[in-house]
């Protein structure tokens, strides 16, 4: 899923990596979130909360397998129920490339367990990174 985000490679790496501004962005339309743990390192945790403004909390969380600084962050991704316990685990691959107007953001997400569960992820990155955008044009 790749998509132009109105910034330099760097700026944007910023936003994914930094806990202040990745919380600014991260989520879906009409949700916020709340970010826990970002230890940007390979082997570290992150974790995030999101909240919708129906009062429904998400949380979701993983470990970074690569970080590569301004290009490449590779992390895990699983889903967290209410008692803290982790549902199935996918791999995020975000590459970040220097493109006319910006950044050249690609994502790819895999090993999903159901279609749908692929669907609705791309449609809450699709949500997410028209927020990241409109953030960084601020």
């Amino acid at each position: 899923m790749p998509g132009l985000i109105a910034a330099p490679p760097e700026r944007v790496f910023q936003y994914f990596t930094d806990r202040k501004l990745f919380a600014t962005w991260w989520g879906p339309e009409g949700m916020s979130s709340t970010a826990h743990v970002l230890d940007v390192r390979v082997g570290g945790a992150w974790r995030t909360t999101m909240h919708s403004r129906d009062g429904k909390n998400m949380t979701v969380g993983g470990t970074y397998r690569a970080v590569e600084a301004p290009r490449r962050l590779v992390f895990t991704w699983a889903w967290e129920d209410d008692k803290g316990v982790r549902g199935s685990e996918t791999e995020v691959t975000i590459t970040f490339a220097a493109a006319p107007g910006g950044t050249k953001l690609t994502i790819v997400q895999k090993e999903f367990e159901t279609a749908e569960s692929r669907d609705q992820h791309g449609r809450g990155w699709n949500s997410t990174l028209d927020k990241l955008n409109r953030i960084v044009r601020a």
